[in-house]
């Protein structure tokens, strides 16, 4: 980021030049006329800082980004689990509003994946005891676009001690493979569409074939329907969008298989 293109520590801009580029001029208006984000305690100010430099036309730096934002006192687990996914959840509403174009999005998104890789690098994870320790596969099925929430989720449960590996987009057969070289504890598809759920149906369906003891299978993402119809549809053992609560019962039902 140049010298030209600094906000201080207040969010105020500083040495701004006459010209700004016209879509980071719409972006922040918009964005400035939404309330603050108060329920997570959210800054608006620094959400509206990672939009305009997500979709900025000039060079990126994720690590640059991430110094800034640790300059406003933002811990590195509140930058992977609240600000990464508020500021993609921003940018899919400037595109459903038509306000920037699909391939703005993708290149925001990407350079938000850059500032989730580097903020993981920097952050410690929990050595877990040998009850809590859990194997687990974090799954992007076919017809899934969504990578950004798998990997903000994986890097959840990383930080808890969770020893995770990622399939993307793979088919039947090579998940199979997978499977059958090391059953995990517990299985999170990601789902963001309920148009989508019959590929999950499908994927959870390859698991349960392939590991017929095993794993726990948990659904989660942005699709918005009632648990128990989720579980009908697809077979699922636990619906969640809360890395925590699936961790939590996969490693319930781990410790009562020892005593059955």
């Amino acid at each position: 980021m140049s010298m030209d293109d600094q906000i201080d520590p207040r969010g105020v801009q500083r040495n701004r030049p006459e010209h700004v580029d016209a879509l980071a001029s719409t972006v922040i208006s918009v964005l400035r006329g939404r309330q603050v984000v108060s329920c997570e305690g959210l800054r608006q100010f620094v959400l509206d800082h990672m939009v305009r430099l997500t979709l900025a036309s000039s060079g990126f730096s994720a690590a640059d980004l991430l110094a800034e934002l640790r300059g406003h006192r933002l811990t590195v687990d509140a930058i992977i689990d609240l600000y990464v996914p508020a500021t993609a959840r921003l940018l899919g509403e400037l595109w459903v509003d038509d306000r920037i174009s699909f391939a703005e999005v993708t290149i925001g998104v990407m350079r938000l994946q850059a500032l989730l890789s580097e903020a993981t690098a920097t952050t410690g994870f929990t050595s877990p005891t040998e009850e809590a320790e859990l194997n687990t596969l974090v799954v992007v099925p076919n017809d899934e676009q969504h990578f950004l929430g798998a990997s903000v989720v994986a890097g959840q449960m990383r930080r808890m001690g969770c020893d995770v590996a990622m399939s993307y987009d793979e088919d039947a057969a090579t998940l199979t493979t997978r499977l059958m070289q090391g059953i995990p504890d517990l299985v999170l598809i990601t789902c963001a569409r309920r148009e989508t759920l019959e590929s999950v149906a499908r994927t959870v369906q390859t698991i349960r074939t392939a590991a017929p003891t095993g794993p726990i299978v948990a659904v989660g993402g942005a699709m918005k329907m009632k648990e128990k119809d989720v579980i009908d549809l697809t077979g699922a053992d636990i619906v969640t969008n809360v890395a925590e609560e699936a961790v939590a019962y996969c490693t319930k039902r781990k410790i009562s298989q020892k005593f059955l």
